[in-house]
């Protein structure tokens, strides 16, 4: 079907004589394309350069302004404040408040970012560095061999500041030189996945012992005790050990119930401390945004604090011992099973998965014991289980038919919405219906043609993986890399069409794309439609996207503006002075990689694209890459808490990377058809080599062909690896100190450490739902530290920084 659709498209391209008109027509008169001089690019540059000063600039106020805006958080996180104010932990504090030390972030070595960022902040800045070095050598080939060749054609105007010169829109379809450009796209291919191989060796995966010797058991009978689960164990496999087996249970409410009883308990004793130093009781209004409230209206009359607390705690106790009591009557029908040795893991996880074909019995039970019956292990699913602080513990109750109607039903609502506003051409549309746009057709102005538009464009991607991230929130996902895998994929996927695919095209949404695609008049027209894609000023665009993406989207970025947006909505919400403490010390949040690597990825994506067909978009595709280096390794250094991943997210980054030169492939080819025709030698020879490529990259992802010409090369190590950080894994735990490493709900880990009760059921623990938000601490730090101690903890911090 493609080779005939090409061919059409090639013949009806060659007997079209100026696509031209009507590309700038089928635009719905959008003022994005128009000749400008040199596309509007130098324009567009001095632009976004201003706007980057000024947001550089509203930066360094915010961060007088605002410094304890997510960084008291990250104090409170995994170092207790005592620890905090005694000397095992100055160099968190250094972290956090040296102004100078923002300096020379940038030469922090990896044992550095590994020990206070995690492992996965470590692979993801490799991975940046390798793309930098990427778009180094394709810079310098595309700037230094093709622009010269492009350069060298007539065909355009003989113009200095024309544009269209500097693509391969110039060239003639006769000419040889067309050989070079195919071929340099297949080189950036094999650069490509050279560069992702090299990086994917150096990223020593260090596998946790106790997550090699864990398995994840679902479809358990509900009422399963874990004596019964480790007997059959024992019983069906010889020399096999089980070490511990905890059920999981429904411990949603209970952590929602333990966190707000925290809150409460911390606004108790924030207002007895202050009335101890003053001697006046404090009034408050317990309504939200009450604090914000200058009248005193019915029903949002003042009360005393300590005494609203003191009832507020004792009703959240009193709730949650209720909850904690009942928690053994919500089992999930799941386990965590832990076994002595790596080896028997194994066998077990074969034995389970060889003997089922998509969830029908074909090759024998599992090998029986006397509890079989009872636990349903016919029922059984078997994986190993993910990283305790990699789960999503108060999701665990969501599953089923419940997960997949909720996911589906979100996706529905995420899909319609961009089916219909996917890209701001959308806009410029409506704005054409009235005559809006009508004079600047007349100005012709490169700051309203080219910058506002790119800009508008820039704005709408932004926001998308905002929207897309916390779709996959509500989805409910059991792990953090899952919910990060899924933003990662479903942003890249409307990114492209957003960015690069429809714009290319002369498309305002996907709703046009798809009246356009199923047209019955579409083999006539699809060849004018896919000639708009190498109109020279259709670079030019992209180009400007670019330097929006570079300047602009960077500094928002160190800005950080959508979590500033969430702070402010949390003050004004909170209650009273110690709710808005509560929310400083509770305000940071992991690092998103699945949103980051999307966008970025996004922009490389466009930069490969056009590297060939208009090869000055390198350059700052280059720039875009190195600022947001700088600017992502400062965030992940000072402003987000470490994340704790598996390397599929890190793989699927490859993966999209590897898309990148393959469409540029696909943009030549397109080309040489339009101009040429489907049975060029040009044409053909870049359809033999996408087809090999894309034929390659599918048996590899889904059959596991051709490893050795994949651009995976990850080494796994194990817990005795050479080279690792041995301590590594203490920082990436969220938990209080103190407190072990175990599959089992936080929550339920602080009742066994306190005594509190009856000792915890078996579950699986981590942190409350808080779109990934760091954890409640402990209510009393060690040491007696009390919450006046803070105060002068907060009180030294902003001294250091002003004298900094």
């Amino acid at each position: 079907m493609l080779p005939f659709l090409l061919a059409t498209l090639g013949t009806t391209a060659l007997n079209n004589s100026n696509p031209k008109d009507y590309c700038y027509s089928a635009r719905i008169r959008s003022t994005v394309l128009q000749g400008l001089p040199f596309g509007g690019v130098p324009t567009v540059l001095a632009l976004d350069f201003m706007c980057f000063l000024a947001l550089l600039f509203l930066f360094s106020i915010l961060r007088k302004v605002a410094w304890d805006y997510g960084r008291l958080a990250l104090v409170t996180d995994a170092d207790s404040v005592a620890s905090a104010m005694h000397g095992d932990s100055h160099d968190r504090y250094e972290r956090l408040t040296s102004v100078s030390s923002s300096v020379d972030f940038d030469q922090r070595d990896n044992v550095s970012i590994r020990d206070k960022c995690g492992g996965d902040a470590v692979h993801y800045l490799s991975f940046q560095r390798h793309i930098i070095g990427l778009l180094v050598v394709v810079g310098v080939l595309s700037v230094g061999i093709v622009l010269p060749v492009n350069f060298s054609g007539d065909l355009l105007e003989n113009n200095a500041y024309s544009f269209g010169r500097t693509t391969i829109a110039n060239l003639k379809s006769g000419n040889n030189l067309l050989w070079l450009h195919t071929s340099f796209a297949f080189l950036y291919l094999l650069l490509t996945v050279y560069s992702m191989r090299r990086h994917t060796s150096k990223m020593r995966y260090k596998e946790d012992d106790l997550v090699k010797r864990t398995l994840f058991i679902n479809g358990i009978s509900k009422y399963a005790e874990s004596e019964k689960i480790k007997k059959h164990f024992e019983e069906a496999y010889p020399n096999c050990t089980v070490l511990e087996a905890r059920p999981c249970y429904n411990v949603a409410r209970l952590m929602f119930l333990d966190a707000e009883r925290k809150k409460a308990e911390r606004g108790k004793l924030y207002f007895t401390n202050l009335q101890s130093k003053e001697n006046v009781p404090t009034m408050i209004n317990p309504k939200p945004c009450g604090h914000l409230c200058c009248c005193v209206v019915r029903g949002c009359e003042q009360v005393e604090a300590i005494e609203y607390y003191t009832k507020l705690e004792q009703k959240l106790k009193e709730d949650y011992k209720r909850e904690k009591e009942k928690v053994n009557e919500k089992p999930l029908g799941m386990a965590f099973v832990t076994f002595h040795n790596e080896t028997i893991t194994a066998i077990i996880l074969k034995d389970f998965n060889v003997c089922k074909c998509q969830g029908c019995t074909c090759r024998g039970e599992p090998r029986p014991s006397s509890c079989s019956e009872s636990l349903h292990i016919s029922n059984w699913t078997v994986s190993y289980a993910p990283d305790p602080q990699n789960i999503y513990w108060e999701h665990l109750s969501i599953r089923g038919f419940i997960w997949w109607l909720r996911c589906l039903v979100i996706n529905v609502v995420l899909f319609i919405l961009l089916f219909f506003l996917t890209t701001p051409a959308i806009i410029i549309t409506t704005m054409d219906k009235f005559n809006v746009t009508k004079p600047v057709e007349y100005l012709n102005n490169p700051i309203i043609t080219q910058f506002f538009p790119t800009l508008l464009l820039w704005c709408f991607s932004a926001l998308l993986p905002t929207i897309v991230y916390y779709s996959a929130f509500f989805e409910a996902h059991w792990t953090r890399s899952g919910e990060n895998r899924t933003t990662m994929h479903k942003c890249y996927t409307f990114l492209i069409f957003m960015v690069l695919l429809l714009p290319s095209l002369g498309l305002s949404s996907l709703d046009l794309f798809f009246r356009w695609l199923f047209d019955k008049k579409f083999l006539a027209e699809a060849a004018i439609r896919f000639e708009c894609v190498f109109l020279p000023d259709n670079g030019a665009f992209f180009v400007n996207y670019v330097i929006a993406s570079a300047f602009i989207g960077n500094a928002m970025d160190l800005l950080r503006i959508p979590g500033l947006l969430m702070y402010m909505i949390r003050l004004c919400l909170a209650r009273s002075a110690a709710e808005r403490r509560n929310v400083k010390r509770h305000q940071a949040y992991e690092f998103q990689f699945g949103a980051a690597y999307a966008w970025m990825m996004c922009v490389f994506t466009v930069v490969m694209t056009y590297s060939i067909t208009c090869p000055i978009i390198v350059p700052f595709g280059l720039m875009y890459m190195l600022l947001k280096h700088l600017v992502d390794r400062y965030n992940l250094y000072y402003a987000y808490l470490p994340a704790k991943l598996d390397k599929k997210i890190h793989s699927g980054a490859v993966n999209q990377v590897v898309a990148a030169p393959i469409l540029c492939l696909f943009w030549l080819l397109f080309f040489s058809t339009m101009r040429t025709g489907f049975l060029a030698p040009t044409s053909m020879f870049t359809f033999v080599v996408l087809v090999i490529t894309i034929v390659i990259c599918l048996c590899h992802v889904c059959f596991g062909h051709f490893k050795y010409l994949s651009a995976h090369n990850y080494k796994v190590w194990g817990e005795g690896g050479r080279g690792m950080a041995a301590g590594r894994s203490s920082r990436g735990c969220r938990g209080p100190p103190g407190l072990a490493r175990k599959y089992i709900a936080q929550v339920l880990q602080d009742s066994e450490v306190d005594g509190d009760g009856d000792g915890a059921p078996g579950s699986s623990g981590d942190e409350p739902p808080s779109s990934s938000s760091q954890d409640e601490e402990l209510l009393m730090p060690p040491d007696g530290l009390t919450d006046t101690d803070f105060q002068s903890c907060e009180d030294s911090l902003i001294e250091n920084e002003i004298h900094q």
